[in-house]
């Protein structure tokens, strides 16, 4: 890898529109007065960061679950998925990932399958880090059928600064493991339930890296 490559990566084309409003608040603040200017610099480059989109190399094992998101492992429980998933009435493993306002937002489908539903539904906006904020803010459910007939619900979740969840998929369509599927402005976490039986790999606190980290192994 480059130099160049390490600090600057890829943007997601949803980034553009609001670095460029960024740049030019950082332009009129310059003409202003130039330390406003510069923390209106900073904030251009902290928007780009925010809507980095880098490759990532995902396992290629059979069977592997991986994480949806970057961010930190904030839960770990038994919880009945989201009534409009439309899905049995029967608590399963959810594994939430909090992300930061600092962590990279795309998220990548924790396995391949088909997406045989996607549930959208409004609400508050808490922190997304707490254990209410699946019951209580806006949030986004799709459902994955993978091969052997199993799904796999995820679940992007607003946080208290995000305001914009954004879906890539459609109902019907094809996801690979790892593949990008959404995006989530400016904060916020991801939920997975992991199918019955499956033992999640990881723990409250861990790190996660989208489309890398393997959470659970559905063959384990």
């Amino acid at each position: 890898m480059k130099m160049h490559e390490t600090f600057i990566k890829p943007m997601h084309p949803e980034g553009r529109k609001f670095v460029a409003i960024f740049a030019a608040i950082a332009l009129l603040l310059f003409l202003l007065w130039e330390p406003l200017g510069i923390v209106g610099l900073g904030l251009t480059v902290w928007c780009y960061y925010f809507f980095r989109d880098p490759e990532r190399v995902t396992p290629a094992r059979p069977g592997l679950i991986v994480s949806p998101a970057d961010g930190i492992v904030s839960l770990i429980e038994p919880v009945v998925p989201p009534a409009e998933l439309g899905l049995p009435d029967v608590p399963l493993t959810r594994v939430s990932v909090f992300m930061s306002v600092f962590n990279c937002h795309v998220n990548r489908a924790p396995v391949a399958g088909i997406v045989t539903k996607i549930a959208y539904r409004p609400g508050k906006f808490l922190n997304a880090s707490l254990d209410k904020a699946s019951e209580d803010n806006e949030r986004n459910g799709i459902v994955i059928e993978m091969a052997d007939g199993r799904v796999l619900p995820v679940v992007q979740i607003a946080g208290l600064v995000a305001r914009r969840i954004v879906c890539f998929v459609h109902e019907g369509e094809s996801v690979s493991r790892g593949g990008r599927f959404g995006l989530i402005r400016f904060g916020s976490r991801l939920d997975v339930y992991l199918p019955e039986g499956v033992i999640p790999l990881v723990r409250v606190g861990q790190t996660m890296v989208a489309g890398e980290t393997v959470m659970a192994e559905l063959h384990a």
